[in-house]
C-alpha cells in the first residue's frame, strides 16, 4: 500500500509541469496518500531537499511555466552508488514512490529506481515531443502557441521587405516543433531531421520562389542543430531575390502560461500516475493515444520508434 509519494521535474522545464504536480499532489492527498516535493530533480534527491505538499502548495500554479519544484542534471545519477543512496534517501523519508516528470533522461533514472525497490511513473514533460509512447507531451502545446505567434510576427515584416526568413526552433533531434509550426503558420519550407539538409535545394527551392512564382517573401522553418542559419541567411541574400534574415527563438519556447490543451493534458497525465501508482504498478511512463491516456512500460518507450510523421509532412508539401 503506498502511503507517501514523492514528485520531482527533471531536466529541461515545460510549460504544463506545474499542473501536473498539482495534480498528482491533489489526486495523492485526495486519496488519503502523503506528498513529498523534491527540489532540483535527482540533485534533490540526492541531497534530500524535500518540502512536504499541501493543497496550499499547489494553489495558483496552475497557470505558471516553468516548474516550482526547480530542475537540475545530475550526470552522477548513472551510477549505481549515487541510485543507491538515493534510495536510501526515499526510505529514510518513507517515501514508497516516486512520480518523475520530464524527458527520455528522466526516465531513464525512474527505471532504474523502479529497478531498485521503489515505484517509479514517468509523465512526458518536454517542449520537443521527442518521447515515444505518447501522440503528445506536456509543454509542447505551448512551445507551438509561442512559436507560431512569433513566426506571424515576423511574416508581416518579411513581406514588407521582401525577405526570406530563416527561424529556428527547438526540438532537439527531432522535427515535431518545426513541422507543427510550418503548417500552422503557411511556411514555404521545413527543415528537420526527418527531411534532411541539402543546402543547394534549400537555395534552388528560394530561387524558384523569388524569380518564377514572384513571391515577395518566404518563411523557412528549421530544426535547431541542422545548420548554422546566419550562415545560410547570408547565402540566401548572395543566391537568391530575397534579403535573408535568421532568427533564432531560443529559450522564449520553453516559458510562458500553458495553453489550456497543455494544462488538460497535465492534470489527466497527474491522475493516471497516482492511479498507476496505487494499483502497485511501477517502471510505466504515462502517454495520450488517439486522446486517450495510457502508460507503457518505461523499457518499451526507450526501445520503441516515435510514430511516423509522414502524413503530416506530405499535408505540408501538398499545402506548399
Amino acid at each position: 500500500m503506498v502511503r507517501k509519494i514523492g514528485v520531482l521535474t527533471s531536466g529541461g522545464d515545460a510549460p504544463g509541469m506545474n499542473a501536473a504536480i498539482r495534480s498528482v499532489t491533489r489526486i495523492a492527498l485526495n486519496n488519503g496518500i502523503e506528498v513529498v516535493g523534491i527540489h532540483d530533480g535527482y540533485r534533490g534527491l540526492l541531497e534530500e531537499s524535500f518540502e512536504p505538499m499541501t493543497r496550499q502548495s499547489v494553489s495558483e500554479i496552475l497557470n505558471r511555466g516553468g516548474t516550482k519544484l526547480g530542475s537540475a542534471r545530475l550526470p552522477e545519477f548513472r551510477e549505481d552508488e549515487v541510485q543507491d543512496q538515493c534510495i536510501k534517501n526515499l526510505n529514510r523519508a518513507g517515501i514508497d514512490a516516486l512520480v518523475v516528470i520530464g524527458g527520455d533522461g528522466s526516465y531513464r533514472g525512474a527505471l532504474a529506481l523502479t529497478r531498485k525497490g521503489i515505484n517509479c511513473i514517468g509523465l512526458p514533460g518536454t517542449i520537443d515531443n521527442d518521447i515515444a509512447g505518447t501522440d503528445f507531451t506536456i509543454g509542447f502545446d505551448t512551445a507551438l502557441r509561442t512559436c507560431v505567434e512569433n513566426v506571424d510576427k515576423l511574416r508581416d515584416t518579411s513581406s514588407s521587405h521582401h525577405r526570406c526568413s530563416i527561424v529556428e526552433v527547438m526540438g532537439n533531434h527531432c522535427g515535431d516543433l518545426a513541422l507543427y509550426t510550418a503548417v500552422s503558420c503557411g511556411a514555404e519550407m521545413v527543415i528537420t531531421p526527418e527531411t534532411g539538409y541539402d543546402e543547394l535545394e534549400v537555395l534552388e527551392r528560394l530561387r524558384y520562389l523569388g524569380s518564377a512564382v514572384k513571391k515577395n517573401h518566404a518563411i523557412v522553418i528549421i530544426s535547431e542543430k541542422i545548420c548554422d542559419v546566419e550562415e545560410l541567411a547570408k547565402k540566401v541574400s548572395l543566391n537568391t531575390n530575397f534579403s535573408g534574415r535568421a532568427t533564432v527563438l531560443g529559450h522564449i519556447q520553453r516559458g510562458g502560461s500553458p495553453t489550456p490543451t497543455d494544462r488538460m493534458l497535465a492534470s489527466r497525465m497527474g491522475e493516471k500516475a497516482v492511479d498507476l501508482l496505487m494499483e502497485g504498478i511501477g517502471g510505466h511512463c504515462v502517454g495520450i493515444i488517439d486522446n486517450h491516456i495510457t502508460s507503457v512500460p518505461i523499457s518499451e518507450a526507450l526501445e520503441r520508434p516515435r510514430a511516423s510523421r509522414k502524413q503530416l509532412y506530405r499535408l505540408f508539401d501538398r499545402l506548399v
